[in-house]
């Protein structure tokens, strides 16, 4: 078994709150991915998760129906994942921003663990 933790930073959860504003269905499919990925870790392989290119960053990749879903974690320690940001996908290429918000919030927790 593998650890997942939720980035936190001042009382909020940025992936627990997005989770939570989906549909009660679309919240059990991206926890079921979790779940998967606290089990099987990085040989979960494709086309659950993918690794970002030019980061150390990961995407956790669920479908529900017509709706994609990223979760962007990063792998801190040996059986531990960083879960830093998630989205709902609505264009074919991941958005930049995102994935800078996800950086962004991996240096700043890597900074609190020195």
């Amino acid at each position: 078994m593998y650890e997942v933790e939720y980035y936190g930073e001042n009382n909020k959860y940025p992936v627990i709150e997005f989770i939570s504003s989906q549909s009660p269905k679309e919240q059990a499919k991206i926890l079921r991915e979790i779940d998967l990925l606290s089990e099987f870790g990085l040989s979960l392989g494709m086309p659950h998760i993918k690794k970002l290119q030019d980061t150390n960053l990961w995407e956790l990749r669920i479908k529900h129906s017509s709706n994609i879903f990223r979760v962007f974690y990063f792998h801190f320690i040996e059986g531990k994942f960083i879960l830093l940001h998630a989205i709902k996908k609505t264009t074919n290429k991941t958005p930049k921003k995102d994935i800078n918000i996800a950086i962004k919030r991996k240096n700043k927790y890597l900074k609190g663990s020195e």
